[in-house]
């Protein structure tokens, strides 16, 4: 199952097939992000790794 990459949460393969950068990475999910905010928080969050 897959895994948050920020906060290491499990998510649904529906979850991160949806929400998974280019790269498969999982910056974001419920457990840290607010639902209406997550991919806006994993873009900050990718852009900050750079």
């Amino acid at each position: 199952m897959p895994r948050c990459d920020h906060c290491g949460s499990h998510v649904s393969d529906r979850f991160a097939r949806v929400f998974s950068d280019e790269h498969g990475d999982l910056n974001a999910c419920p457990s840290c992000s607010a639902n209406a905010g997550i991919a806006e928080a994993a873009r900050e969050r990718t852009r900050a790794d750079d």
